[in-house]
Formats: structure tokens, C-alpha cells, sequence
């Protein structure tokens, strides 16, 4: 494939995964190609636990379930990322950031701002929105065939220091080279991210993988092979929009955005 078109393809994989094995070539290349990342001095941060046991995935899904269904319930979620939230295409188009909700139960459908803002707290949690995420959540992880732990080393990871800027940024760069490789390799892949917003239940995930004091956990992903017309999750939304050059480029100094025409071919040249 070529490289321009990986990274076109590049998405986040928000259904469920093939039950399928990941093959051991293919967890291989994988974290080889998270090696090749460039680091601070090629300190190479990056620790990665591969995880396949169904009981330690099961465990991990039912913490992750929890953690969803606790964010919404107490509207933490909707607190840190409302702002991200967008409902109709023409908003999508205009700000091209965020995520678009597209998919909901028939029912939930008009109650849709209200459900996506701090006031409709106490009507999600009547419609029971928390429980139905907080089990999509535990079933996508759950089904999944492959978990991985990213860890930074704290001998380079020191927060609020130079080196745990470095470590981050490195830790960065592998991850997006793991999660390039999943295109070619027709996977896909999804951070695990609600059990990091509640501090005891990332504590649980570190004693499950055992987690010396030496190393920090980082990040979980889940990964594996992605089917054909794959289901979507009953909440779901889309995010393949992006910023025009004229709203993240600029040329020489902060005060001058980019055009959005910017190398483009003039009409009419070409051949």
C-alpha cells in the first residue's frame, strides 16, 4: 500500500473486531514497527505488553464497562468533551473537528442535544444511556482478541522534567507507527481510555498486568482483524473530517494562516 494512502486510511475502530487470532508475525511487526519510532537520544521509552490471556482481557472489559458507565452516570464525560461534540453534517463541515453522532437508538434519536449536553444529564441517565455504553464498551474490549499496555521506563519518564516530555513524545510516535501498521495489516485498533478517568480503576488494570515500579502504565489499546460492513456500537459517531490549512497552518509568523489552495495546481495546468 502506499504510504499517502495508509495514512488517508487511518481511522479508530469504534465496532467490534473479527474473532480471529492475531497472527504472531503480525503482533510482531507490530512492535517492531513501534521501534522504529525516533526518541531523545535513542532512549527508546517504550515498554509494550501484549496481551492475548481471555481472563486478563475479560477482567480489563469489565473495568473499562465500569469506568463508562461511572463517567456518564456522573456526568464527568460530558463535562471534558462537550465541546468535541458536533450533531448535524453542516457543523461538521464547518468546524471539521470533533466528533459527529450519528448512530443512536431510534428512540434516543430526539432527544439527541439534549442526551449531548450537561442539562440532559438526569434524562440520559433516565434513559438508561450510561448502562448501554458502559456494556457496548465492556463487550468491544471483551471481544477483542489482543490488548496492548503501552509503558514509559521512569528512569526516562520523569514528569514535570524535560525527559518526560521527550518520553511522551517518543512514546507517540511508536504508538502511531503501531497504529499505521494495523492499516496494512487490515487490523484495527481503539484506545481503551475510560478506566485512566477514574484513578482506582487504573490501579486495577497496573496489579492485573503487574506493573513494576520501575515502569509507568501509559495507555491500553485493543486490536484485531476488522470485518466486512462491521456492526457499529449502538452509540456511535464518525470523525473522518479534518481542518482546512488555513485553520491549524500558518506562514512565517502566528499572523499570517496559510491558504487552503496552498500547492495546489493552478486551472487549467496539468497534464
Amino acid at each position: 500500500m502506499e504510504f499517502f494512502e495508509v495514512l488517508r486510511r487511518r481511522r479508530t475502530t469504534n465496532g467490534p473486531f473479527l474473532p480471529d487470532p492475531v497472527r504472531p508475525e503480525h503482533q510482531r511487526m507490530l512492535v517492531e514497527a513501534a521501534a522504529m519510532a525516533p526518541s531523545h537520544f535513542n532512549s527508546q521509552p517504550w515498554r509494550f505488553v501484549l496481551i492475548e490471556d481471555r481472563a486478563t482481557i475479560e477482567e480489563i472489559a469489565r473495568i473499562s464497562g465500569e469506568s463508562m458507565r461511572r463517567l456518564m452516570e456522573e456526568g464527568t464525560f460530558w463535562k471534558r468533551y462537550r465541546p468535541y461534540f458536533r450533531f448535524s453534517e453542516e457543523e461538521m463541515e464547518r468546524r471539521r473537528d470533533g466528533i459527529l453522532i450519528d448512530q443512536m437508538p431510534s428512540a434516543l434519536k430526539p432527544f439527541r442535544r439534549q442526551i449531548f449536553s450537561e442539562a440532559g444529564q438526569s434524562l440520559m441517565n433516565r434513559l438508561g444511556v450510561p448502562r448501554i455504553l458502559g456494556e457496548d464498551n465492556r463487550k468491544l474490549v471483551a471481544g477483542s482478541p489482543l490488548l496492548l499496555a503501552v509503558l514509559l521506563d521512569r528512569t526516562e519518564y520523569r514528569p514535570g522534567e524535560l525527559s518526560g516530555f521527550y518520553s511522551v513524545f517518543g512514546m507517540g510516535a511508536a504508538v502511531e507507527n503501531i497504529w499505521l501498521t494495523t492499516v496494512e495489516l487490515g487490523m484495527g485498533i481503539q484506545f481503551v481510555s475510560t478506566p485512566m478517568e477514574i484513578p482506582e480503576n487504573w490501579r486495577r488494570i497496573e496489579r492485573l498486568l503487574e506493573v513494576p515500579e520501575e515502569l509507568a502504565l501509559m495507555a491500553v489499546y485493543r486490536l484485531g482483524y476488522v470485518p466486512e460492513g462491521g456492526r457499529r456500537p449502538t452509540i456511535d459517531w464518525q470523525s473522518r473530517q479534518r481542518k482546512r490549512l488555513s485553520q491549524y497552518v500558518f506562514r512565517d509568523t502566528c499572523q499570517r494562516p496559510e491558504r487552503d489552495d496552498f500547492g495546489e495546481a493552478p486551472a487549467g495546468e496539468g497534464g
